[in-house]
């Protein structure tokens, strides 16, 4: 596995150095105290390691330190008995202490609380992959996600929706704001580029578009699913702001879902069959998956597959008179 290669020295704020007897066996020197009550706490009630083949978390800080090169990071390369960064140079990095940190990795201190641990996966250059396996090592759950602050996709995802010529097929956000799509998306479902972005959501489109209430086969039925999907994917992404706020809006704007709102009901998207009337092409059905995007947990592909013959059929039809209506 690659380790991204670091060209900035300590972070800004770093505690000096400051030296101490060395630790037992280790011949590490601790360096700056940590004010973090989780350390303090961590190092008072510190008791004997456990062996290596118990020692996970231990080991995998070890394994990651030891990778590094510490002349990415601005360090003597003089005097170095072993690969890798020393433990007090990543205490540093991380603004723990040193006698701290090398008992974590002894297996001999508490568990760390997420923000130290958070610190310690930065301060070890660690990818996002890398920084959820830190995290189920030490609490046996991934850490909480990173959202990024504007949603997109790749062109490599782009190009997997535009590779589904007769299923539409769209990416969501965890506010259910739709970031992307392909052209049978655009003639079966919305024409989500005619949109401004903000109007680009399933939630504000299926309560306050009538257009759209209207296509639905049993709009009671689909828009209680929606919500309780809703809730569901917006609380598994941690994006309660963003997802308040909408909650807030709709509220406002619509009675409707203010009242299933307040159901408190949850589902999984998953899968399943959806029927629409559309304009044009009449009754169409669907079989749609819900899929998860690798190392993006805010983003979901939901791809619709036409039911049957006909309704392939019909879809072919829409896009030979978009075509057509294209045409010189």
């Amino acid at each position: 596995m690659s380790i991204p290669s670091a060209t900035t020295a300590s972070p800004a704020g770093a505690a000096p150095a400051r030296k101490s007897p060395a630790l037992p066996g280790t011949g590490a020197s601790p360096t700056s105290a940590s004010s973090d009550p989780a350390v303090v706490d961590a190092g008072r009630n510190a008791a004997p390691g456990p062996s290596a083949a118990d020692n996970e978390l231990g080991a995998y800080l070890r394994d990651r330190r030891e990778r590094l090169d510490p002349a990415a990071f601005g360090l003597p390369l003089t005097r170095r008995r072993t690969p890798g960064l020393r433990r007090e140079e990543v205490a540093q990095r991380a603004h723990v202490s040193a006698t701290w940190y090398t008992w974590l990795e002894q297996g001999r201190g508490g568990a760390p609380s997420e923000a130290v641990l958070d610190r310690l996966a930065g301060a070890l250059m660690l990818t996002d992959v890398e920084r959820e396996h830190l995290f189920l090592l030490a609490f046996g759950r991934p850490p909480e996600p990173r959202l990024p602050g504007e949603a997109s996709v790749t062109p490599r995802l782009q190009r997997i929706l535009d590779a589904l010529p007769l299923s539409p097929a769209i990416v969501k956000t965890a506010t259910w704001d739709v970031v992307a799509w392909n052209r049978a998306a655009s003639l079966v479902l919305t024409d989500y580029g005619q949109l401004a972005p903000e109007q680009r959501n399933i939630l504000r489109l299926m309560f306050c578009e009538p257009r759209v209430r209207v296509a639905q086969d049993d709009w009671e039925s689909v828009a209680r699913f929606v919500v309780a999907a809703f809730r569901a994917d917006a609380a598994r992404a941690g994006d309660s702001a963003r997802a308040q706020a909408l909650v807030e809006e709709l509220c406002q704007r619509s009675a409707a879902f203010a009242t299933i709102w307040r159901e408190r009901e949850v589902r999984e998207f998953g899968g399943g069959l959806k029927r629409i009337h559309h304009a044009t092409a009449g009754a169409l059905a669907f079989e749609y998956s819900a899929f998860a995007v690798d190392g993006r947990p805010d983003l979901g592909l939901v791809i619709y597959q036409p039911a049957t013959a006909e309704d392939e059929a019909r879809v072919r039809d829409l896009i030979a008179t978009d075509d057509s209506r294209r045409s010189p």
